[in-house]
């Protein structure tokens, strides 16, 4: 049987991504090699400025927005987040981390990288963020948070050089508009029929899996 296909759009500064982690994490363990994840980025925080400014303007601006960001984190207790988030600490975009995760994916599928690499650096560099407070979106940030995992920061820059890269981050977002994403973490089941967005608990991404083992046949309408 061929492993459930789960495409896992999110953007790396967006706080309900952070806290699906664990929920993934869940997924990854209970059903092992039955399904197989393809991360994809969308850009909800490309333009953070711009955002701060439309939307929270009237609520405080970034202040207001990193408050926003610590009340939601009660509801998960199990989850530390660092108290600069968005008051000292202001990524100024997600597209810079964006790229150089693509990068390196980008060098894995060449074979320049050990297999799992791209997502375990994800995870690394959105921890970076929501834990230890780092502004990931300077590249000097994220070639720090490589070396420290054991990465050769020199694969990134080969596909970052050559427009790879780039061309892989467009495919994200192209792909994103696509299947009609509206948010981070959306996540795409049954080659686009099964769409869970936001906050989801585990046992709803469960039972859409489960049933999707239950009947792989995509021509049959799923009950969930």
């Amino acid at each position: 049987m061929h492993p459930v296909q789960i495409i896992h759009f999110s953007d790396v500064l967006c706080v309900w991504a952070f806290f699906a982690e664990p929920r993934l994490a869940e997924v990854r363990r209970s059903f092992g090699d039955r399904v197989a994840f393809q991360y994809r980025f969308c850009p909800v925080f490309g333009d953070v400025p711009g955002k701060i400014a439309t939307a929270w303007q009237s609520k405080g601006g970034y202040d207001g927005f990193a408050e926003h960001v610590q009340n939601a984190g009660h509801k998960f207790p199990e989850l530390t987040l660092h108290p600069d988030l968005w008051r000292k600490t202001r990524p100024a975009s997600s597209l810079s981390p964006h790229l150089f995760l693509k990068a390196l994916e980008v060098a894995e599928l060449d074979g320049q990288c050990t297999p799992g690499t791209f997502a375990r650096a994800l995870r690394t560099i959105r921890e970076a963020f929501f834990v230890h407070g780092l502004d990931i979106s300077r590249r000097e940030t994220q070639q720090d948070i490589a070396r420290e995992i054991g990465l050769d920061v020199t694969v990134a820059r080969g596909a970052l050089d050559d427009g790879r890269a780039h061309a892989a981050l467009s495919a994200d977002y192209r792909e994103a508009e696509n299947l009609g994403v509206k948010g981070s973490p959306t996540m795409i089941l049954n080659e686009g029929r099964q769409k869970l967005f936001g906050n989801v608990g585990y046992r709803i991404i469960e039972a859409n899996i489960q049933e999707l083992l239950r009947e792989p046949n995509p021509d049959q309408a799923s009950w969930c």
